[in-house]
């Protein structure tokens, strides 16, 4: 894997809209964002541009993308939002030019798309990290959140270090054991999304990465079956679950007619005999740790330990 130059102040970071539109009265508050960070900014088309529920046409969001890499004076990428969009410009990257040109790679959520796109086909190490323009400019923004960002995207060789939860989050050990691999994953939606395509999710050996927002239990429940009954927990080394966010029953007034997220979990996923880690502060949630996506992690679970080694 390739792990990109770390970022310094005075850098300048590529914005770009992969997903769904920039609201315009957020764009500048998101530039400042990162400009108070010590970088300089040049802000893409697609971060200005709406195409119904998307960051302008395919065509312009993966032309941002391809050139933000292409261009030798552009040192970082951030992607300024989420939403939906990513899988659509897939086709459209330059893969192998993107493998020629490395740099720090950041976003979460919808952006899952392109780091299992960029791990796989670039062998490129991203980062699953917060947002310009969705977490940036929100006043909750804590010093463990900012703090675990920059570490990821400025000491990017660094050898060996540890990913750990705020002092006062406890992580949980579902399955216990221990076990080393790449790390991939994020968005559980978007990795299932990949299956079936040319971009499919490869979990063998790995250590998945998974969290979620805004879906009922059910639908955890029928993507992970689907992840399962794709061979993609079997094959995996280990899992590791972050945030699930507002993700609950349909009608919370009859919890019987629904399954809790744990019992979920225990279901399909404890029968793969992996180590399993969960609540780990990583996702749609504040406070929020930082992920060098391809690098590869030590997982032990029953001490709640993951450590960068590779």
């Amino acid at each position: 894997m390739k792990i990109p130059k770390g970022l310094k102040k005075g850098d300048t970071i590529g914005l770009v809209g992969a997903s769904s539109a920039t609201p315009p009265e957020v764009l500048p508050k998101a530039v400042e964002a990162v400009e108070k960070l010590g970088f300089k900014v040049v802000v893409g088309d697609s971060c200005r541009e709406r195409h119904g529920y998307l960051a302008g046409v395919d065509e312009l969001r993966a032309k941002d993308v391809n050139e933000m890499f292409k261009n030798p004076d552009i040192d970082g990428i951030f992607c300024i939002r989420g939403g939906y969009g990513a899988t659509k410009i897939l086709p459209l990257l330059d893969y192998e030019m993107i493998k020629e040109n490395p740099k720090v790679f950041v976003g979460y959520s919808d952006v899952t798309a392109l780091h299992i796109a960029f791990n796989q086909r670039c062998e490129l190490v991203t980062y699953h990290t917060p947002m310009p323009s969705t977490e940036f400019v929100k006043p909750e923004m804590d010093d463990y959140t900012w703090n675990s960002f920059l570490e990821n995207i400025t000491e990017t060789e660094r050898a060996s270090f540890f990913l750990e939860n705020p002092s006062n989050q406890r992580m949980t050990t579902l399955v216990p054991g221990e076990v080393t691999g790449p790390l991939i994953g994020g968005n559980l939606t978007l990795v299932t999304a990949t299956l079936g395509t040319p971009y499919e999710i490869d979990t063998r050996g790995k250590l998945l990465f998974l969290e979620d927002i805004d879906e009922y239990e059910r639908s955890i429940d029928r993507m992970l079956t689907q992840l399962k009954l794709a061979g993609k927990l079997d094959d995996a080394a280990g899992i590791i679950l972050g945030a699930w966010t507002n993700c609950g029953p349909q009608n919370p007034n009859h919890p019987e007619q629904s399954l809790r997220l744990q019992t979920i979990f225990e279901e399909i996923l404890v029968p793969s005999n992996k180590p399993i880690l969960m609540d780990v502060a990583c996702g749609h949630c504040l406070p929020t740790m930082s992920l060098p996506l391809g690098r590869t992690v030590r997982l032990i679970s029953e001490k709640k330990v993951m450590e960068v080694i590779g």
